[in-house]
């Protein structure tokens, strides 16, 4: 992998990461064009997915700020309740971490990747087309929307998969508020992101890396600066998409991407 192509994959990975449309997915799609073939790809994609938690960080601040502010009052109030429901979200993602990585890391490396992405985009199309026409509710989220949102987070560990269709449609199906939904949705990811580029950093011997023929530390770093600033901009235009109600445009697109990605793989 060169920059030009860690700078391609970082613009897709910061546009898709908070679009419903699988940013794992589009990334192994964008490494199929390209015809990147490295055993670190599952690295790059782990970097890019904390640029896109940085932008999350950077948009969200005011929030983040408010809700820590409410913690060290040490009172149960509102927002440490709110903080205790994204924690609460994280259990399922927390197990799958902790008990399958290594089966998830497998995934990554199958040779029918094109194939399982594209069934896995058009769940998620079928996702979004069923919040779509669902009702929209008024209820704020509670513990158990909060599992059952955090368990929707799980399947996203699957290439094609999106993680932002899969937690906001949940939301949306179980009667949440579509603004409520969203915020949820992006600020319940950041801990267990951070948590796996932590890991990641730990693992990576910093020398051996810059020094070998895989991916180096410009490539990663050009990658890391294309999806953050693509991040911030498509942060803030999904939460306008959520409250205007417009995930069916993404249903079609998954269904398009997904039906094209199968037939790359059959032909």
């Amino acid at each position: 992998m060169d920059w030009l192509e860690a700078l391609i994959l970082g613009i897709v990975q910061g546009l898709t990461e908070f679009l419903p449309v699988s940013s794992s997915g589009h990334l192994e799609i964008g490494k199929h064009l390209l015809g990147i073939e490295t055993p670190d790809s599952l690295r790059f994609t782990v970097v890019v997915h904390g640029a896109t938690v940085l932008s999350t960080l950077v948009v969200f601040r005011k929030d983040i700020v408010q809700l820590f502010a409410g913690l060290f009052k040490f009172q149960w109030n509102e927002e440490t309740r709110y903080i205790a429901k994204i924690a609460f979200s994280m259990i399922p993602i927390a197990i799958v971490g902790l008990f399958f990585k290594d089966y998830v890391e497998e995934i990554f490396n199958t040779g029918s990747m094109l194939l399982l992405v594209g069934l896995m985009l058009l769940i998620t199309a079928s996702f979004l087309a069923f919040s779509y026409y669902k009702k929209s509710g008024d209820r704020d989220i509670t513990f158990r929307d909060a599992l059952l949102i955090g368990i929707a987070q799980t399947f996203a560990v699957l290439p094609g998969i999106s993680r932002s269709g899969a937690t906001i449609a949940t939301g949306l199906i179980i009667g949440n508020k579509r603004t409520e939904v969203a915020r949820f949705s992006f600020l319940m990811v950041l801990v267990p992101i951070i948590g796996e580029n932590t890991l990641d950093l730990l693992k990576t011997d910093v020398p051996q890396v810059a020094t070998s023929n895989e991916i180096g530390a410009l490539v990663m770093l050009t990658g890391f600066v294309a999806a953050f600033i693509s991040g911030l901009l498509a942060c803030q235009w999904m939460i306008e998409i959520v409250k205007r109600g417009k995930l069916i445009y993404f249903a079609l697109y998954c269904a398009i991407v997904g039906a094209l990605a199968i037939g790359g793989f059959v032909w």
